[in-house]
């Protein structure tokens, strides 16, 4: 009688047979099922459509298995897990750390990255250096999570340690509420803290605590291994290395530098000065194929989004236009935002049709940024460049690598158009993509989704 009632609840969830294996039922279905969450580290609607390390993972995964992706998000780390244990899910790709807690209930693929905890707290509050110096303060965590493990071992040698565990928020809210400072500390993994130093610059990590931990994507812990085992040969896969590569480039890649003052006025300024010009930018991104917010970061990087701002060298207005770009693009005032908007437009979609089709985006559109700024003359030689070294001239991860090399006479002098400055591109590209990225998870939820640069392909 047990055996036909788990029979019938299993086909009831759709999620088992008497005949086939839970892979065979994948393929039947041709639907694989992934909860996750919506964060940056993970899975949101971005400029693109469906974006993040763990939805491109997935997508992958679907493609290797030849069904159709059936991604869907929850709020809590405790209600993802229950749907692989109940069997909604196939898989949780959520970037999960696979805890011996969480190991008792649920099965880990592969590990794909490491992550270490921290202790966050808020800048300009006092740093503590030890558990012991926490004493009194509020620390906050997501409740089921690995923070509360790690805080129950880490209570063994501070027996005075106390937290709350909050059932509704994530890592990514907490973080916020230290900013904001109504709670003193959280724990969260360091990449969680990278990215959202964008979205919170006050928090400051006090110290990491204990070894890196894997991460790994949780499956339902049963006899039948026969998912898990696709998912072992996806990422054992010849291309795996190389797309956790890129997927950790895209994401992470540019989070590598942070200027506290500087994210914090930019922040400032979405709300004061982009309200201006953001029209401008959007009617430019429709007329000529780009992601208005792609523009946005451009002029940002430029000027500050300052009219009137002036350099040394003489480019002038928004965009920051030369006066030969300027009479080229048919600006006859660089100071007008509506021109100087429009003109940088126009000229970085005359830079992207000069960058070779085949190169998939986002590379084609970094690369296109990047000769913006340093001209194409040289992105070709930095391109040369990559490819004599041995590396794929067509991803931006490796040409972003040959542009300061453009400084040293060896490799320069072998090229068509000399010496450059290289490094500024690679800065240039690198604050835009990080400007980009926080004006797109801010409007994520409010406007429709345009590609990058919806006129090429």
């Amino acid at each position: 009688m047990r055996v036909l009632a788990t029979i019938v609840l299993c086909l009831l969830l759709g999620t088992c047979s008497p005949n086939l294996t839970l892979l065979e039922q994948v393929q039947r279905a041709g639907t694989l099922k992934v909860v996750t969450r919506n964060a940056p580290t993970s899975y949101y609607i971005g400029p693109e459509g469906p974006v993040g390390p763990e939805y491109e993972l997935a997508k992958g995964f679907a493609d290797f298995l030849g069904v159709e992706l059936e991604i869907y998000t929850l709020d809590s780390v405790t209600h993802i897990l229950a749907e692989v244990v109940q069997g909604r899910a196939h898989v949780a790709a959520a970037a999960l750390t696979a805890t011996p807690a969480r190991q008792e209930l649920l099965e880990f693929g592969p590990e794909y990255r490491r992550v270490t905890q921290q202790l966050v707290y808020r800048m300009g509050t006092p740093l503590p250096r030890t558990l012991e110096e926490t004493y009194g303060g509020r620390i906050e965590v997501p409740a089921a999570s690995s923070f509360v493990d790690t805080l129950e071992e880490l209570r063994l040698q501070a027996p005075g340690l106390s937290w709350l565990e909050n059932p509704l928020l994530d890592q990514q809210e907490l973080l916020a509420r230290v900013a904001t400072g109504e709670i003193d500390f959280t724990l969260a993994d360091s990449t969680a803290v990278l990215v959202n130093r964008y979205f919170h610059p006050e928090i400051r990590v006090a110290f990491d605590i204990g070894e890196p931990r894997p991460v790994a994507w949780a499956f339902r812990a049963d006899r039948d291994r026969s998912l898990i085992v696709e998912a072992e040969r996806y990422f054992a896969a010849p291309v795996a290395e190389e797309r956790l590569a890129e997927i950790a480039d895209r994401y992470f890649g540019h989070t590598d530098r942070f200027d506290y003052v500087g994210t914090r006025t930019f922040l400032q300024h979405i709300e004061t000065r982009l309200p201006q010009y953001r029209a401008i930018f959007e009617e430019a991104a429709a007329e000529h194929g780009f992601d208005w917010r792609l523009l946005a970061a451009l002029g940002y990087q430029e000027s500050h989004w300052d009219p009137q701002a002036v350099s040394p060298t003489g480019v002038r207005g928004l965009m920051m236009l030369t006066l030969r770009t300027a009479e080229a693009m048919e600006v006859s005032d660089r100071e007008d935002p509506v021109q100087s908007i429009h003109g940088g437009t126009r000229y970085l979609r005359q830079v992207m049709e000069r960058i070779p089709e085949r190169i998939p985006e986002p590379d084609r559109t970094w690369m296109a940024l990047a000769a913006y700024n340093i001209g194409a003359g040289h992105l070709e030689d930095a391109r040369r460049i990559t490819q004599g070294r041995g590396f794929d001239p067509d991803r931006w991860v490796h040409v972003r690598d040959s542009l300061p090399l453009l400084t040293q006479e060896r490799w320069y002098r072998e090229t068509r158009y000399g010496y450059a400055r290289g490094w500024e591109p690679v800065r240039f590209v690198d604050n835009i993509r990080r400007y980009y990225e926080v004006l797109a998870w801010i409007t994520a939820d409010s406007f429709e989704i345009p590609t990058i640069a919806a006129g090429s392909k």
